[in-house]
C-alpha cells in the first residue's frame, strides 16, 4: 500500500482490498460467453434505433458517433440452483472506468506477491505495454496529446482521481474541468503555460446526467452545443449502453430484466426483483428490498426498470466472514475494426448489503481489486 500510494499521494481516496480474485478458465470463459452475446446486440445494425428512447430529453449532444470507444461489464460471482459459481451480469457502461489505473494496479500488485504462473490480469493476449498502446491509440485518435482532454467536473473533488493522473502520466492528456473551457467561435480552448490550446478530442468522463445537478460559475460553457470536436466515447453511448439495454438481452448470465412501464402485471414476489432507477450512477436509488409501495410510488416508471435479484456467492475467504465479488470487464474498441474487445478488469469485494465503497465504509477485506484470470 505505501509502495502504491506513492505514486500519486493522496490521490487513492477509496479502499484498496487485501487480496486479488483468482478466477479459472471455466468462470472466465463464462463471463467472455456472456461479454459476447452482449456485443452481439451491441453491434446490430438496428442498435442505435432499438435504443433511440434511451437518450434523456434535453442530454442530446452533437457528433455522436459510429460506436463506443469503451465498454465496462459487471458480473456478480453468483450461485445458481445448484450451488455452482456462474456470474450475473449487474450492469454495464459505454463509458471509461479506471482505465488507467489498472496498469498501476496490476504492475504494483505484482511486484509484491507471487502470482501463481498461468494468471494475469490482462486479457485477449495483451500484455501492460500492448495494453497502454491500445489505450493511447484510443483516447487520442489521430491527435496531438496535447490537443486532447480528460473533462471531468472538478476532477481534483473526484474519488476517481487517481485515474486522472495515471491517465496523464501513461497517455499524456491533461485533466481539465469544464469551467476552465473556453471557445472563440465553435472551437473549445484550455490555458496551460500562458497558452490556449486547441481541444480536437474529449476523454469524456462527464457524467452528463449529473450536469444538471452541478452548480457551476456563470459563464460555463454549454458542453452539449455543436462544437468543433471529437468525443471518446460520445455521452450517447453512456446512455444507449446502460441499464437500458438490460431487457433487450437475452442469456443465462443476465437477470431477467423489464422496464417498468412495460412489465404488465407487477411481480408478486418483488422479494426476488430489484427497482433501479435507469440514469443514476455508483448504486445510488436502487432499492434492494422491494415493496408494492415503492413500486407505486414511481412517477416516471419508463425511466426505471425491476430485475431479478441475484444471489452473489460468499466466494472470497477472509479472516473473518468471506467476501462477495463483482468484475468488470474492460472492453475497448479500436478504430477501423468489427468489434471491441476484452483487455483488462477491476473487481470490488464487498461484506455489505451493496457492493461499492460507500456501503462497506467499516469493513475489511473489502473495497478496490482485480482479476487475475487464468490463461
Amino acid at each position: 500500500m505505501h509502495d502504491l500510494y506513492s505514486y500519486f499521494p493522496g490521490d487513492i481516496e477509496f479502499r484498496v482490498a487485501e487480496t486479488p480474485v483468482f478466477v479459472d478458465k471455466v468462470f472466465k470463459q463464462m463471463v467472455l460467453d456472456a461479454c459476447e452475446s452482449i456485443v452481439d446486440v451491441i453491434v446490430r445494425p438496428d442498435f442505435k434505433e432499438l435504443t433511440r428512447q434511451a437518450i434523456p430529453p434535453g442530454q442530446q449532444v452533437p457528433n455522436e458517433t459510429e460506436y463506443s470507444d469503451f465498454i465496462a461489464f459487471d458480473f456478480g460471482i453468483c450461485e445458481n440452483d445448484e450451488g455452482h459459481y456462474v456470474p450475473q451480469l449487474i450492469e454495464m457502461q459505454g463509458f471509461p472506468t479506471l482505465f488507467a489505473y489498472q496498469i498501476l494496479h496490476t504492475a504494483i500488485t505484482k511486484k509484491h506477491f507471487a502470482i501463481p504462473e498461468g494468471y494475469d490480469t490482462y486479457l485477449s493476449g495483451y500484455d501492460e505495454q500492448s495494453y497502454t498502446n491500445l489505450l493511447k491509440e484510443v483516447i487520442l485518435g489521430d491527435h496531438h496529446p496535447e490537443n486532447v482532454i480528460l473533462l471531468e467536473i472538478y476532477p481534483d473533488q473526484q474519488k476517481t482521481r487517481i485515474d486522472f493522473r495515471c491517465t496523464q502520466h501513461y497517455i499524456g492528456i491533461p485533466s481539465i474541468c469544464l469551467t476552465e473551457l473556453k471557445s472563440i467561435g465553435n472551437k473549445l480552448y484550455y490555458t496551460a503555460d500562458g497558452r490556449d490550446i486547441e481541444v480536437k478530442r474529449i476523454y469524456n468522463r462527464i457524467i452528463f446526467d449529473d450536469l444538471e445537478k452541478q452548480q457551476l460559475p456563470e459563464g460555463t460553457i454549454d458542453i452539449r452545443a455543436p462544437w468543433q470536436v471529437e468525443w471518446c466515447p460520445h455521452p450517447a453511448w453512456f446512455y444507449r449502453i446502460s441499464k437500458y439495454t438490460l431487457p433487450f438481452i437475452k442469456s443465462p448470465y443476465v437477470p431477467e430484466t423489464h422496464f417498468l412501464d412495460q412489465i404488465g402485471a407487477i411481480p408478486t414476489d418483488l422479494e426476488h426483483w430489484v427497482l433501479k432507477p435507469l440514469f443514476s450512477f455508483a448504486g445510488q436509488g436502487v432499492i434492494i428490498d422491494v415493496t408494492s409501495e415503492d413500486v407505486a410510488g414511481v412517477s416516471d416508471p419508463h425511466n426505471w426498470i425491476l430485475q431479478r435479484k441475484v444471489h452473489y456467492a460468499a466466494a472470497i475467504q477472509t479472516p473473518d466472514v468471506p467476501a462477495k465479488a463483482e468484475i468488470r470487464v474492460f472492453y475497448f474498441w479500436k478504430k477501423g475494426t468489427q468489434r471491441p474487445v476484452a483487455v483488462q478488469n477491476l473487481a470490488r469485494l464487498s461484506k455489505g448489503k451493496m457492493i461499492g465503497v460507500r456501503y462497506n465504509a467499516d469493513k475489511e477485506w473489502v473495497g478496490s481489486s482485480l482479476v487475475f484470470f487464468q490463461k
